[in-house]
């Protein structure tokens, strides 16, 4: 069954990556329709990397998929409004800064906008970057600080993870320890310096071992936030530093996560 399940994996992103949805935006009528799918624009422009397909992916994959209208977005038709047709935007692995140049201070205010106004932002690794106030490309979502941020490339591999009593309630499960694919992603704390203008986070996961190369000092990584979310204006952002959707185990949280941002009952 393992082997079977790794080939469809498999066979679903390469159909993804080879067959990829035009780059639309949904229409006015279908907007306006009852009982519609919740529908979910993927960031794919410059700077955007390879996970977007397993984020995709493992979407396809949940019990209730149907519930789900997936789009590919480019950085132009979010400078063109295209978010006000869709419920959640997602930025994923992939370049924080590559993305945002991509999506240029117009888009990145679109981005902003469109959160604040009642949408949903869910930020894996790059988007996670992305949502910080860390940078000068930053869409300054979440009021985090980037833990030795000069040690960013610290290298790739899988980690543990340790639950928040928060974080297993929203994922309505038991477990306190997990495991999740690590790939060089933020690792986040709360803002010493405390941004007024910017929300601070919930934690509901933080990094249980670490990965410590390049350079990196060891005993850094543990205890950082790993899974964050936030209220933004009226809307929601949920922010991954690593990849559930590069591990097979954690698929359940991509569901859970678009339904939260989207403001949709689990």
């Amino acid at each position: 069954m393992k082997i079977l399940k790794n080939i469809l994996n498999k066979l679903t992103l390469f159909c993804l990556a080879c067959f990829p949805a035009l780059l639309v935006t949904p229409t006015a009528a279908s907007q306006e329709q009852s009982d519609r799918p919740i529908r979910v624009a993927v960031f794919s422009d410059d700077g955007s990397g390879t996970s977007r397909f397993n984020f995709m992916a493992a979407l396809i994959k949940s019990e209730r998929f149907d519930d789900f209208e997936i789009i590919q977005m480019s950085a132009e038709s979010i400078r063109e409004g295209g978010l006000k047709n869709v419920d959640v935007l997602v930025n994923p692995g992939g370049s924080g800064s590559k993305q945002a140049r991509s999506l240029k201070e117009e888009g990145r205010e679109e981005v902003r906008n469109f959160i604040g106004g009642g949408g949903g932002f869910l930020g894996i690794c790059a988007g996670a970057y992305m949502a910080t106030n860390q940078y000068s490309w930053s869409l300054n979502l979440i009021d985090a600080q980037v833990v030795s941020r000069e040690h960013w490339a610290r290298g790739t591999g899988m980690v543990d993870i340790k639950f928040t009593p928060a974080g297993q309630e929203f994922f309505n499960i038991n477990q306190e320890m997990g495991e999740v694919y690590f790939g060089q992603g933020p690792l986040l704390a709360p803002n010493p310096e405390d941004d007024p203008l910017v929300p601070n986070f919930e934690c509901l996961a933080t990094y249980a071992s670490e990965i410590a190369e390049n350079g990196a000092p060891k005993g850094v990584m543990v205890g950082t936030s790993a899974l964050v979310r936030s209220q933004f204006g009226n809307g929601r952002v949920l922010v991954f530093s690593a990849h559930p959707e590069k591990t097979d185990s954690l698929d359940y949280i991509i569901e859970g996560a678009v339904r939260w941002v989207a403001n949709v009952d689990q």
